[in-house]
């Protein structure tokens, strides 16, 4: 699933590539692609208006609607948008299109069809309570090491269940859950109890600086996600875990393992992640 680095590199190109165009007409080919309101009522909502923008919370993306309104997107497991001519052959798994002002069509495709679209009126947040509940965002100034330290003393479990959790931190996932935790020299099964004030310092410097240097690189790109340029990320040429079980780590020469925590794949190294 792209995590923020992906989401906010799409984001920023949408941005440049749709702002101030407008939505003539919109095709869900696929209805259970909106999840709210009806495809019907999405469609007529969404066609005839102006993009005034385009950003991001979390793991959404958010087109942003003259008179207020906006699209949320999530793109879940393999959602993949492409801005195309019209006449260009839409891929199988086209689940819905925005035609665009100029000829152009705003395309999402869905291999495994878990994405979802929103049409949220004017004066209305987006009708999710999991997006009510997000957490802050790690890249803004508000994110500090007390916000993160104070978010941490009210939560229990595991470091790396904590980080998965939306709730705690907005945006991150797997990949840079267990970049952050290493550069941070903390073991993924941690308690969050057991972390020291030092600690917590440094993961919140471990989760803004691997998310810049992934952002910088476009994101990370294994199987599904482009931009929508269709060009790949590059940060996984600058991974120091993440899938590279039995490869030494780059910092102590132990060999980096797989476990299974929180229920997702996890890597680490056992020389220099600490397990308290």
């Amino acid at each position: 699933m792209p995590e923020l680095p992906e989401v906010e590199t799409i984001a920023s190109e949408l941005n440049a590539r749709l702002a101030g165009r407008v939505i003539d007409g919109t095709e869900v080919l696929w209805p259970p692609t909106v999840g709210d309101p009806s495809p019907d009522e999405f469609a007529a909502a969404a066609t005839g208006t102006r993009v005034e923008g385009v950003g991001r919370r979390a793991k959404y993306i958010l087109i942003r609607l003259a008179g207020g309104g906006q699209i949320a997107i999530h793109l879940r497991m393999t959602g993949r948008l492409t801005i195309e001519p019209a006449q260009t052959p839409r891929p199988p798994s086209t689940r819905l299109v925005l035609r665009l002002d100029g000829g152009d069509e705003l395309r999402f495709a869905d291999v495994r069809k878990f994405g979802r679209f929103y049409l949220v009126p004017a004066g209305h947040t987006l009708p999710l309570r999991s997006f009510a509940a997000l957490g802050p965002e790690p890249l803004e100034g508000a994110f500090t090491p007390d916000l993160l330290a104070a978010r941490v003393a009210a939560r229990r479990g595991t470091v790396k269940a904590a980080l998965l959790d939306q709730r705690l931190v907005a945006g991150l996932g797997n990949i840079y859950a267990d970049e952050a935790l290493f550069r941070a020299r903390i073991h993924p099964r941690r308690t969050l109890a057991s972390l020291s004030a030092a600690e917590i310092r440094a993961l919140h410097e471990a989760i803004v600086s691997v998310l810049k240097q992934a952002l910088g690189q476009g994101g990370t790109s294994f199987s599904d996600y482009r931009t929508t340029w269709g060009r790949l990320g590059g940060y996984q040429n600058e991974l120091s875990v993440f899938r590279k079980a039995g490869s030494p780590c780059h910092r102590c020469g132990t060999a980096i393992e797989r476990a299974v925590v929180a229920g997702r794949g996890t890597y680490y190294c056992p020389g220099c992640q600490t397990s308290g």
